[in-house]
């Protein structure tokens, strides 16, 4: 084997390694609730496209649902959780709650911060789902949003 060879072989094996461990931690990357857990009704954004916001003076206006605030957390927590997306903060009687969930390939975490108010005899919902790692998500907040609205049967 040439020397130029072995240094090949040793920069691809280096760079395997590198890419596995980089892997490995974004897929058990903490997600603490103290960082995470944020009310969409008055979210902080970051300005970097990898967020998606459904609340007042968000990227969508916030759902209208005939249920009550706690009936509406209810399902969307059973929904969440069979979908996978896992409780870090808050709780379906409180009205707030943050989930992560991690996308299906590389496992990226994101956040997603879900507030009800009453309005009326139902609930609005509010929405605010956003990526831990890097500066664009690639629509995949978006769609998740979409997603969890469509379960809900908005």
């Amino acid at each position: 084997m040439s020397r130029t060879t072995r240094i090949l072989a040793t920069a691809g094996i280096a760079a395997l390694a590198i890419g596995a461990a980089g892997a490995i931690y974004v897929r058990t990357a903490a997600m603490p609730a103290d960082d995470w857990h944020a009310d969409p009704e008055i979210a902080q954004r970051t300005g970097k496209p990898n967020d998606f916001l459904v609340a007042p003076g968000g990227d969508a206006a916030p759902v209208r649902f005939d249920e009550g605030v706690q009936a509406l957390m209810l399902r969307l927590d059973a929904m969440a959780a069979a979908r996978g997306a896992v409780r870090i903060a808050g709780t379906p009687q409180e009205g707030w709650a943050t989930y992560v969930e991690r996308t299906p390939l590389v496992g990226y975490p994101d956040a997603i911060s879900v507030k009800a108010v009453p309005d009326g005899n139902g609930a609005r919902l509010m929405l605010w789902s956003r990526s831990r790692f890097g500066h664009s998500d690639l629509g995949a907040n978006e769609a998740r949003v979409d997603d969890w609205l469509a379960a809900l049967g908005a």
